[in-house]
């Protein structure tokens, strides 16, 4: 921006309103008044915040000395805003003005400060309505990479890429070889990536040459770093690519497989290989991001590499109705004509979004499961662990696939990865534990309590571990509150005591055994308060029988 003091006159005769906010600010100005501003001016569709001038007409210039390290404000609001808001300082005869230039927030998206959406009601800052957001929420259906590209033709579409695509459409579905002998319009065409003979933006983004996306979508980008520690500083290697995606998909997993090392283990005479990053989950992992990234906003797609993990990270946050918690079993592919393209060819599956797939392969490779943790409106950050935590539970799981001739499905893996992590298995594959049950791969300790099974445990050679989980049978963990209430004498064995004894139980269990031993006439209970006390004795008295 380079408004001339001509412009600034303009401004001064102009309406305030939701585009437009003056203030004094003379000597200072809240940096929280002004992100509220130009959060609610954002999401009125864009405008401007004019520090160093009256509010009241006739309006005067009487400048202002706040934020005088501007840049720096500037750079706050963007990362408070994630807004690429543009400040210009203007030298004018009555003293110095500061204009902030807010664009209007992405269709879809609605600008935040602070968790707080603001919007303008006169000349007040009020939160945005329940309504309100819905229509915005709303917007986000619209299929932006659908859209014809302005400005752009066929010229702008890389021919390689293009034949790339044609490969990997052709080994895809070997039944159509008419695909072989269509021109490069034509085949896009059918692909629905031209519009009217125009590239639309699924087009750019999948086959553009580097000049058309620095000219029409500068933010097509995928920017990959290789860091060996998580120390602040330089990439040991970074790499941008600003091209079409078809041209540089390959190379990438080429690029994070140089530094991809292996992790061992034996299985009988034979050691076996694990890469610390599977292919396929790297792979389903870009792809989300480039299909399922906002457009609209300015950052680029990240893809950092450490010894044993990998992060990506794409702008704008997750899909409407999609959460961390259902991403597994809800779609919603916010570049729809990007996903039907990779789908056409093979790279995704055309029902789903490859989450699956790479929790999968997390859990059978006794991986922790992809980390969402950083995710919020405005990214998705996806972190693949490549650690493998127990590869006798690899083992295992091959064993018991090979016996059984079972396969398992991403029901099974959650439930696998919860019960060998010592969690509650989540409530939509609760169904998915008899069978499991059935195949020997885990063990029903008590109700809601299951473990990894016997034979997992001697395979690894914890059978200590195994009985201590399984917990003593019901005769032995009698006989052991029935021993300390023996010893405890005149003055019994209090309730808090007994706990103690069998750690593992919880209070009903623990009491569900005492009156087992209360109906068999070994104990009894004297007193009715929480002090009552637990004694041997064949029966209680009437003044002495209470509640535990």
């Amino acid at each position: 921006m380079n408004a001339s003091l001509e412009q600034l006159d303009q401004w001064l005769n102009g309406p305030e309103d939701e585009h437009c906010e003056f203030k004094q600010a003379r000597t200072t100005f809240s940096f929280d008044r002004l992100a509220k501003y130009c959060s609610a001016m954002a999401n009125e569709g864009g405008g401007k915040v004019l520090l160093g001038v009256t509010d009241k007409r006739p309006r005067k210039v009487v400048g202002t000395q706040a934020f005088l390290q501007y840049e720096n404000t500037r750079q706050s609001l963007i990362e408070s805003l994630h807004l690429g808001v543009v400040v210009e300082e203007i030298h004018h005869p009555r003293g110095r003005v500061l204009v902030f230039h807010v664009p209007s927030r992405p269709k879809g998206t609605s600008i935040s400060y602070k968790g707080i959406r603001y919007v303008r009601d006169g000349q007040s800052l009020v939160t945005m309505s329940d309504d309100r957001l819905r229509k915005i929420f709303a917007e986000g259906a619209h299929d932006f990479s659908a859209e014809a590209c302005p400005g752009a033709s066929l010229a702008d579409l890389d021919p390689a890429a293009v034949e790339d695509f044609r490969r990997r459409w052709i080994a895809n579905k070997p039944e159509n070889q008419a695909l072989a002998n269509l021109s490069h319009e034509q085949l896009l065409t059918d692909a629905e990536a031209l519009v009217d003979g125009r590239p639309t933006y699924a087009a750019l983004v999948l086959f553009g040459t580097h000049g058309a996306l620095g000219r029409h979508l500068a933010q097509a980008e995928v920017v990959f770093e290789y860091r060996s520690s998580d120390a602040s500083g330089p990439a040991q290697e970074r790499r941008e690519y600003r091209q079409g995606f078809f041209t540089f998909y390959d190379e990438l997993w080429n690029v994070v497989n140089l530094r991809n090392d292996k992790q061992h283990y034996q299985e009988g005479l034979f050691v076996l290989d694990i890469p610390t990053f599977s292919e396929r989950p790297v792979r389903e992992a870009i792809l989300n991001a480039v299909s399922h990234r906002d457009y609209q906003l300015a950052p680029s797609v990240f893809i950092r590499q450490y010894p044993r993990r990998l992060e990506v990270v794409s702008p704008g946050g997750l899909p409407v109705g999609i959460t961390v918690e259902n991403i597994l079993y809800r779609q919603f592919p916010r570049n729809r004509r990007i996903a039907e393209i990779f789908g056409k060819c093979g790279l995704v599956e055309r029902s789903g979004q490859g989450m699956d797939l790479i929790f999968q392969d997390c859990v059978r490779h006794s991986k922790r499961v992809p980390d969402f943790g950083g995710t919020d409106q405005y990214q998705v950050s996806l972190t693949l662990h490549g650690t493998v935590r127990d590869p006798n539970f690899i083992r295992f799981l091959e064993r018991i696939g090979k016996e059984r001739q079972e396969t398992f499905d991403t029901g099974d893996w959650q439930v696998l990865n919860a019960v060998s992590q010592g969690e509650k298995v989540p409530e939509p594959c609760r169904p998915r534990v008899e069978r499991l049950v059935e195949l020997g791969v885990i063990e029903r300790v008590s109700r809601g309590k299951l473990i990894l099974s016997r034979r997992y445990h001697e395979l690894t050679g914890r059978r200590g571990a195994y009985t201590r989980k399984r917990g003593l049978d019901r005769e032995t963990n009698k006989e052991l509150l029935l021993k300390l209430i023996r010893d405890s004498g005149g003055r019994g064995a209090a309730k808090h005591e007994l706990l103690q004894v069998l750690p593992a139980l919880s209070p009903n269990q623990v009491y569900g055994l005492l009156k087992e031993l209360r109906a068999e006439g070994k104990i009894r209970l004297r007193g009715r308060t929480r002090g009552s006390t637990w004694h041997p004795g064949a029966r209680d008295t009437a003044e002495e029988d209470g509640g535990a």
